[in-house]
C-alpha cells in the first residue's frame, strides 16, 4: 500500500498565480481549511512543492 499525505489549504488563493490556482485545485482543495488525503506519489509531491506556500502537508502513518 503506498504511503499518503493530508494536505490542508492555510493560506488564500486570491493573490495567488493562475498556474499556483490550478495546482490548489487539481489537489482537491477549495476552501480555505479544506483538506484531502491523497497518495504520495512523485506528482502528488511535486504539486505540493509548487503551492508549498499556499498548504500545510501531514503524512498518515501506514494502516
Amino acid at each position: 500500500m503506498a504511503q499518503k499525505i493530508r494536505i490542508r489549504l492555510t493560506r488564500s488563493v486570491i493573490k495567488a498565480l493562475p498556474k499556483q490556482r490550478a495546482t490548489v485545485r487539481s489537489l482537491g482543495l477549495r476552501k480555505i481549511g479544506s483538506t484531502n488525503e491523497l497518495e504520495a506519489t512523485p506528482a502528488v509531491r511535486g504539486m505540493v512543492k509548487r503551492v508549498s506556500h499556499l498548504v500545510s502537508v501531514e503524512e498518515l502513518p501506514n494502516a
